[in-house]
């Protein structure tokens, strides 16, 4: 005995058929035609929601793509210039790594009082030649005093 559902269910079709009985042709007509517009809306929608993510995910391949030709470039390149880079330890593209090279096999060659000659050999001096970005004329200046006049112990 399911009165309440019964009677609930009852009552919606009873107030659905007193809805459409009172409702004039033309808006009973407007409606339909409404909701079919606005099904065709939604399909529309739907089909150019899809249309755009096959289009991202096309280009997001072919960024991705393009992306790993460069990095595959650049490390082709970087392999070059590796090889170069030692194959020419003497090179002027080199510069502080020949120098740096030529101190370590120098190690072996140590007496005393030859430490400065050797940290000379490792820096540039020439203020306008310096490729680095930092400023570094203090340090420059410290070394060539140290050079001219070492610290005694």
């Amino acid at each position: 005995f399911k009165e309440s559902n019964g009677l609930t269910d009852c009552y919606a079709a009873i107030s659905q058929v007193d809805r459409l009985q009172s409702e004039p042709e033309s808006i009973r007509k407007w409606r339909e035609e409404q909701k079919e517009r606005l099904e065709q809306l939604d399909a529309n929608s739907r089909k150019q929601e899809a249309e755009w993510k096959e289009k991202a995910i096309k280009e997001l391949e072919e960024w991705y793509a393009r992306q790993d030709e460069k990095l595959q470039k650049t490390k082709a390149s970087n392999r070059v210039a590796d090889e170069a880079f030692y194959k020419q330890p003497f090179a002027d593209v080199i510069g502080y790594v020949a120098a740096e090279e030529a101190f370590v096999n120098d190690a072996e060659d140590i007496f005393p009082g030859t430490e400065w000659e050797r940290v000379a050999q490792l820096c540039d001096f020439n203020p306008k030649s310096s490729k680095q970005a930092k400023d570094v004329s203090r340090m420059r200046s410290v070394l060539i005093s140290l050079k001219q006049a070492p610290l005694v112990r």
